[in-house]
């Protein structure tokens, strides 16, 4: 008997297309994109950021490795250029109350009495007295009418900065006569403190000052005649603004770390 004819099995392979290959260009257009949105929004950021941080960032392009001048880096020291870029501020302040003080003519009698240096420390400006007392009354801490007066103008530029403010008081050598337990230590530290809150009451603000200092006559300004009149004085520290740091993914504006303090006293003698 004949077999049966065998079924015929037909097997049909699809062969799928991946298509053509596009190169990845769409990736590199992506990322164009992605850069340019970052670009975009570093720009919005940097317009709204403070001068300080906009100082500190194109000091770290200038220098990422902080090894050159220092910029960007933080303030490093005197030498530092960040300090420098304040310097040059203070500078500008120094003129503008050189010049407030020459144009007023109660100030101009006065006007070699009043000292502003720039030092590391930031901008000095010192009250110098003279054997009469022009700006504290003789044997207290009492401010005079004109020492008031100039107070009031220099309260009233000083508050409106963003910088902190150390206050330093020093007599003379000649020993304080006015009345028992009281010396030139507390002489020097009153006045300061009193400077302290007539500026606080006519224009700087309450958190401005951080230390008061009290020297006595431990630093005359003039060293080979410490009994001089000079020696006896009220000086404003308007001290540098700290540069901000930069630190990994973020620029972080520096505060200053001074902590309010008082005048060291003592038993050593001082003045009037």
């Amino acid at each position: 008997m004949p077999q049966p004819p065998q079924p015929i099995i037909i097997i049909k392979r699809v062969k799928k297309s991946h298509g053509d290959h596009h190169g990845g260009a769409w990736k590199v257009a992506y990322a164009d994109f992605v850069t340019a949105m970052m670009a975009l929004f570093m720009v919005l950021w940097l317009v709204s950021s403070s001068d300080q941080v906009k100082k500190a960032i194109g000091g770290y392009f200038n220098d990422p490795t902080g090894k050159g001048k220092d910029v960007g880096n933080g303030m490093r020291g005197a030498g530092g250029e960040s300090l420098s870029l304040q310097k040059d501020e203070m500078n500008r302040l120094k003129e503008k109350l050189e010049q407030a003080i020459r144009t007023s003519k109660p100030f101009q009698q006065m006007k070699e009495h009043v000292v502003m240096t720039v030092t590391g420390e930031g901008l000095r400006i010192e009250l110098l007295e003279d054997a009469q007392g022009i700006f504290f009354q003789s044997g207290n801490s009492d401010p005079t009418t004109y020492g008031k007066d100039l107070m009031s103008l220099l309260s009233l530029e000083i508050g409106k900065l963003p910088n902190h403010v150390t206050i330093e008081g020093h007599t003379d050598s000649k020993p304080y006569t006015g009345r028992q337990e009281y010396s030139n230590w507390e002489l020097s530290t009153d006045r300061a403190n009193a400077a302290r809150r007539f500026m606080q009451e006519n224009g700087m603000r309450e958190d401005q000052v951080t230390q008061i200092r009290g020297f006595g006559a431990q630093n005359p300004r003039v060293k080979d005649d410490p009994e001089a009149d000079s020696n006896r004085r009220v000086s404003f520290i308007i001290q540098y603004q700290p540069a901000p740091e930069m630190n990994p993914g973020m620029v972080a504006e520096g505060a200053s770390g001074a902590v309010a303090g008082s005048g060291a006293r003592s038993s050593a003698p001082g003045k009037k």
